[in-house]
């Protein structure tokens, strides 16, 4: 019987590859509006993280969203990233 393949995706703040179900994929839409993606279907170009802060700081501490998505990113948004990755941590 054939192995189902797993698709892995690159952390942006750590580096490491993972399987797709592990991380926290963050949009960047047709309006350059970016999100949060939980589920995985949003369209537009996406970017992944763990789901720790930690790397989510990392990544932005290395503008790894802004070279992923192309595009220079506001203070604000990052804080609103930031802020809906830590209340789905916590539930």
């Amino acid at each position: 019987m054939k192995k189902k393949k797993i698709p892995m995706r690159m952390c942006l703040g750590c580096q490491e590859m993972k399987p797709k179900r592990e991380l926290i994929r963050v949009v960047k839409n047709k309006e350059n509006e970016i999100s949060i993606d939980f589920v995985g279907k949003k369209p537009g170009r996406g970017a992944y993280i763990c789901k720790k802060v930690e790397c989510f700081d990392r990544a932005r501490k290395a503008n790894g969203f802004e070279k992923s998505f192309e595009t220079s990113i506001d203070c604000e948004i990052y804080e609103a990233l930031r802020k809906e990755l830590e209340t789905d941590n916590d539930k």
